[in-house]
């Protein structure tokens, strides 16, 4: 199961996963002309000259439920020129990964968000320097606070990097906000949990507690305090936009499937 897991969201180490790798090797021609979205009894696919887009390596065809989230995906299609490159498509890997995996992994997915949750980011706090000290309390104890009013939970952070056992009523309160997401809505959030190295963003963002710029600059916080100290160094200033891609991709799927859900 951790192997299909991995495999479900290889991205979320470096920004572009997957893709990286075929940046090593000859790319596909493109070997279409038109680009467009078809509604069918399930939901909306994309169309490459009349064809279904399937996956890459299951061959399963791509069906989404909300037109919005198909055409953002015919976006990235369209936009390929002469060769099809899927570092510039994070938003048709996000979603190849999803439905590759299948419905069988969403209670691991659940698992994977709780177990960041109880292990988390947000919950292990620098005992110097000051600065960043204060940055932490003032970030981390915002998110906190909201998730702890919003699920009637809590928390015990600890200083320093040994493991500290959280709540176990606080866990299973959590798991239960993730009960009935389907597997599209899962596996963006392991793609956010996975970015931001925190399950509890990850659930305050599905369940609007905390804007998506609030989430990355929560997630950035350590990181953050390095640059004012020391500066932007190159590599990692890319490695980071890179991982905003697929961020704002995962954040754009969380939200169009959570306004689907509303609409009934």
């Amino acid at each position: 199961m951790r192997d299909q897991l991995e495999e479900a969201h290889k991205h979320r180490d470096d920004g572009y996963g997957r893709a990286q790798h075929l940046n090593k090797v000859e790319l596909p021609k493109r070997f279409y002309k038109d680009v467009d979205v078809a509604r069918g009894e399930d939901g909306y696919s994309v169309t490459l000259d009349g064809r279904q887009v399937r996956t890459p390596g299951k061959k399963i065809p791509i069906v989404v439920p909300e037109l919005n989230l198909a055409q953002a995906l015919a976006e990235e299609w369209a936009a390929q020129q002469e060769f099809i490159d899927p570092a510039t498509m994070p938003l048709v890997r996000l979603i190849n990964s999803a439905v590759e995996s299948g419905d069988e992994m969403i209670p691991a997915f659940r698992d994977e968000i709780i177990k960041f949750a109880g292990n988390d980011l947000l919950l292990y706090r620098a005992d110097s320097p000051q600065e960043l000290v204060d940055e932490q309390e003032k970030v981390w104890d915002a998110a906190l606070v909201k998730l702890a009013r919003e699920f009637d939970v809590a928390f015990q952070p600890t200083i320093g990097i040994i493991h500290q056992a959280q709540p176990a009523s606080t866990l299973e309160k959590l798991a239960k906000t993730l009960e009935g997401l389907s597997l599209l809505q899962l596996t963006a959030l392991v793609s956010i949990t996975g970015l931001t190295g925190s399950g509890l963003l990850a659930i305050a963002l599905q369940n609007e507690l905390l804007s998506p710029d609030d989430v990355w600059l929560a997630a950035h916080v350590d990181e953050d305090h390095q640059i004012r100290l020391w500066g932007e160094d190159e590599e990692a200033t890319e490695r980071r936009n890179k991982r905003k891609v697929e961020f704002d991709k995962a954040v754009f799927v969380v939200e169009r499937l959570r306004e689907h859900a509303k609409a009934g």
